[in-house]
């Protein structure tokens, strides 16, 4: 890939090929944002749908390979119940208003997660958008629904364990590349930088395996304030950085 045109706004300074492949961002911070203004918190999950569309927009332009996105834990089901159905709202609103620009942008559009406790009408408005971008050629987009990583684990082995039981996989087999192949992302590259939002120092059981090797990047901003720059920042940071992925560079 050539280097990011100086055209482009301001120049991020990097080659292509400093760039992460795949970044994976935890998307916190909306309630209290709302909360500190005196807003109730959907409010908070509203404006931030303004920083994912900044984010998606600007990882096309820079041609990121893929950009996963954590819009609901499968913890997040403890939220009072008018809460989860305005999330699930504010889900079906922007798949639908987003389909036009997710195929202009010639985006593919995918999710991860356990499908079935989504409410019916939202989840034919994700597979109507995944069918209809399933041919683009463009940067991967994946939203993390109903997602855990360790039970996208458990998972994964009893998928094993019935292979095994099969007669189609020998236990011996079994190495990172099968378990690999099971998970919810395969296919899918492991993510090069992680971004969270808000200040908070945990992963929250987001890609536990996939992210084994990944960059790190906090910011104290809250989701809904997150911009461009703030983007700019993690990317010239992570392009900083010594990966030397548990090896020594002479």
């Amino acid at each position: 890939m050539p280097a990011i045109s100086e055209q482009d706004g301001e120049s991020l300074g990097l080659e292509s090929q400093q760039l992460p492949r795949h970044i994976a961002i935890i998307m916190d911070g909306n309630g209290r944002w709302a909360s500190r203004r005196g807003f109730p918190r959907i409010e908070g999950h509203r404006q931030g749908v303004n920083s994912v569309r900044t984010v998606v927009e600007e990882s096309t332009r820079l041609r990121i390979e893929q950009l996963t996105l954590y819009c609901l834990s499968s913890e997040n089901w403890k939220r009072p119940a008018l809460e989860l159905n305005l999330l699930m709202q504010l889900l079906k609103k922007f798949v639908i208003g987003e389909r036009e620009e997710i195929m202009r942008q010639n985006i593919r559009f995918t999710t991860i997660g356990r499908r079935d406790d989504l409410p019916r009408d939202v989840l034919a408005e994700v597979d109507k958008t995944i069918r209809e971008s399933q041919d683009n050629t463009g940067m991967q987009l994946c939203l993390a629904l109903n997602y855990g990583s360790r039970s996208e684990i458990v998972d994964a082995v009893q998928s094993i364990v019935a292979e095994v039981e099969q007669g189609n996989l020998k236990q011996e087999e079994i190495n990172e590349e099968v378990i690999s192949a099971h998970l919810y992302t395969a296919g899918m590259p492991d993510p090069d930088l992680v971004i969270r939002t808000a200040g908070e120092m945990r992963v929250s059981n987001f890609l536990l395996w996939q992210i084994s090797y990944a960059e790190l990047w906090v910011t104290e901003t809250y989701w809904p304030d997150f911009n461009i720059t703030d983007y700019w920042q993690a990317l010239r940071d992570f392009a900083a950085r010594d990966r030397r992925f548990g090896g020594l560079k002479g």
